[in-house]
């Protein structure tokens, strides 16, 4: 009995410095928290450029969720996290103090209408795109489709990607109101598995379950993207509240490496900022970069 005791103490002490050692470890060595909010459109990228980052970089976590450019713009602004991921300028978004944020853009983003394929639509002018999403024209076979009612479905409107579109897609008008989503990935859902539904999504969503009309006769392909061509697109933004910390300023380096824009951002679908023959500001004054 008492050698069992004597034994069952030992194990404690030896149990306990270790767990003390290597709390004293972790605490020596410290570790970095990097938490993202915002944009769905740009989850994909700073998710796995965390991932990446973390990997090669022992210590670090870098935790992305996403919520939309409203929250992603409002969290950083109140100081709740360390970034930011917008589809738009904060500028561009009511109740946001910009001052008070630095913007880095980190890539470019295509957005594109998205249709169910029974609705039989192969072009789209900018007109009729207008008309369908303010609901002037409610049946696809009004612009040549098939004999279907058109089912809107819309980003919230906190989403950067709902602003991007309507600014640029319907040239400042709103969407009528129709059934909200706040994720890009569940309004393709809808879209693709409802008759006669359409929606938008950045070029990164979009796939075989659904159909995307040309525009005007113009292909959204991120050449198209790059020259102008196609005119719904904007600045992946991640935005810090005033200048980083040194941590944060190195993560955000690593996505503007060459190793992320030449390999990581074309392989999710965005446009790496260096390969864009424009730039365009908070305005819309588009300049050319050759």
């Amino acid at each position: 009995m008492k050698r069992s005791w004597l034994i069952s103490a030992a194990i404690v002490v030896v149990v306990g410095g270790l767990l003390a050692l290597g709390y004293t470890t972790r605490e020596k060595n410290g570790s970095v928290n990097i938490t993202a909010v915002g944009s769905t459109a740009l989850q994909p990228l700073v998710e796995a450029a965390g991932e990446d980052y973390a990997a090669k970089n022992m210590g670090v976590f870098v935790n992305v969720q996403g919520g939309g450019t409203g929250t992603g713009l409002a969290q950083v602004q109140q100081g709740a996290v360390d970034l930011g991921n917008s589809d738009m300028f904060a500028e561009e978004k009511d109740g946001i103090k910009a001052n008070q944020l630095v913007d880095h853009k980190v890539a470019v983003v295509g957005i594109a209408p998205m249709l169910n394929k029974q609705a039989n639509i192969k072009n789209l002018t900018q007109d009729q795109l207008i008309a369908i999403f303010t609901k002037k024209v409610t049946n696809w076979k009004q612009v040549g489709g098939a004999d279907l009612p058109i089912v809107l479905v819309n980003r919230v409107s906190g989403s950067g990607t709902r602003a991007t579109f309507e600014k640029w897609g319907l040239k400042g008008a709103e969407s009528a109101d129709a059934q909200e989503q706040d994720s890009s990935g569940m309004v393709r859902s809808i879209v693709s598995t409802t008759p006669g539904a359409v929606s938008y999504a950045a070029f990164a969503y979009l796939d075989k379950t659904v159909s995307v009309p040309t525009l005007n006769g113009v292909k959204a392909d991120d050449d198209n993207v790059k020259d102008g061509k196609w005119p719904i697109w904007s600045y992946e933004h991640v935005y810090t509240k005033g200048k980083p910390t040194k941590d944060v300023q190195a993560f955000l380096d690593f996505i503007d490496s060459k190793h992320i824009q030449t390999t990581l951002v074309p392989q999710l679908g965005y446009i790496a900022i260096h390969d864009m023959e424009i730039s365009r500001d908070v305005n819309g004054k588009i300049t050319s970069e050759n």
